[in-house]
């Protein structure tokens, strides 16, 4: 039972973070650079570090915890959230230009095969005395080899939607929809994603151990992820506000109220999965191979869950039965992965 709670849990996250993006469509009279970097503020900043404070015991403090820890883990743990930033500035990018259905299934799925992989192969190297390797059973590599399945056969759905399609139609379904570019920048999206699973596993117990619930124990690692992440993005925004000349976004007053109330309810929902994972996975400790694959089923599902958003936006409206089948397929794969390991 605990495990299916757990699943769960992870469900709700991801499709939180799936939603995050409609929010997104609510902002007024700004450019992408100032409400990226708005809801940014929200997502990986405010929230996390709301949510590492839920791992800190009455008497203790973060500061406390994180002048603790060792510094080497820290300075990993914020040194691949700056990597991953640069996979969650491109993961914005990328559903610029392939939508949010397809944006998120190649970028995501290609996030979820190797921030699974990467964390413990990383690991090995530092620290080989841990032997995170065992932790890549066979379990865990089908796992990950049915959910990258999955996202191939999405990705084919999405290749057949570009081909049917007339510029006319894919600009409909999303404004600024550039296939090859987009891929390209999907892939990039994916690989430094996969950064933020190897930021967590040095930042694993960077906890105060048996004082803090098993819950919640990965929450100062996230925070010290999206930190660095935050620090990629801001600087890449500010960049682009100096390039567009669109500082003057920041100075009208009269959609500040409204922009900033979408950008943090999206910032809310972005956070939401992370915190489903550190609370899913305390119901999963009893299953070390769901345990090892809980990133890659949150990935998994938060595919899922943007197809649907996808299908509910209308994005893959005009598309022949042929690819709507195809899609379908991708994402029963996808459910089918998240239970596949135990069952093996």
């Amino acid at each position: 039972m605990d495990i299916i709670i757990g699943l769960l849990i992870i469900a709700v996250g991801a499709f939180c973070q799936s939603s995050s993006y409609v929010p997104i469509n609510k902002v007024k009279s700004w450019s992408w650079e100032s409400y990226w970097l708005v809801q940014g503020v929200f997502a990986w900043l405010v929230f996390p570090l709301l949510g590492a404070m839920l791992a800190v015991p009455a008497g203790h403090s973060l500061t406390e915890l994180f002048a603790s820890a060792p510094a080497f883990n820290v300075a990993m743990t914020v040194v691949f959230g700056v990597l991953w930033g640069v996979g969650g500035l491109t993961f914005g990018l990328s559903m610029r230009y392939l939508g949010v259905a397809l944006g998120q299934s190649v970028a995501l799925g290609t996030c979820a095969g190797l921030g699974t992989i990467m964390g413990p192969l990383l690991l090995n190297v530092f620290f080989p005395e841990l032997n995170a390797l065992d932790r890549l059973t066979f379990a865990v590599i089908i796992g990950v080899v049915v959910t990258l399945a999955g996202i191939a056969i999405i990705g084919v759905a999405g290749s057949m939607k570009a081909a049917s399609l007339s510029e006319e139609e894919k600009r409909e379904a999303v404004k600024d929809f550039n296939f090859p570019k987009g891929i390209a920048i999907a892939l990039l999206s994916g690989l430094m994603s996969g950064c933020f699973n190897v930021g967590l596993e040095f930042g694993k117990d960077i906890n105060f151990g048996a004082l803090t619930p098993d819950m919640y124990k990965t929450l100062p690692a996230t925070f010290l992820v999206t930190l660095g992440g935050f620090v990629t993005n801001a600087v890449y925004c500010f960049y682009q506000n100096s390039k567009n000349n669109t500082w003057a976004d920041y100075k009208n007053g009269s959609v500040w109220g409204n922009n900033l109330v979408f950008c943090a309810l999206a910032g809310a929902l972005w956070y939401s999965q992370f915190f489903g994972l550190s609370l899913g996975k305390g119901f999963l400790v009893s299953s070390p191979v769901l345990t090892t694959l809980a990133f890659c089923i949150l990935m998994a599902l938060n595919v899922v869950f943007s197809n649907v958003w996808g299908i509910i936006l209308h994005e893959w409206r005009g598309c022949s039965k042929q690819t709507i089948a195809v899609l379908l397929t991708g994402i029963a794969v996808l459910v089918l992965s998240c239970f596949l390991p135990q069952l093996i």
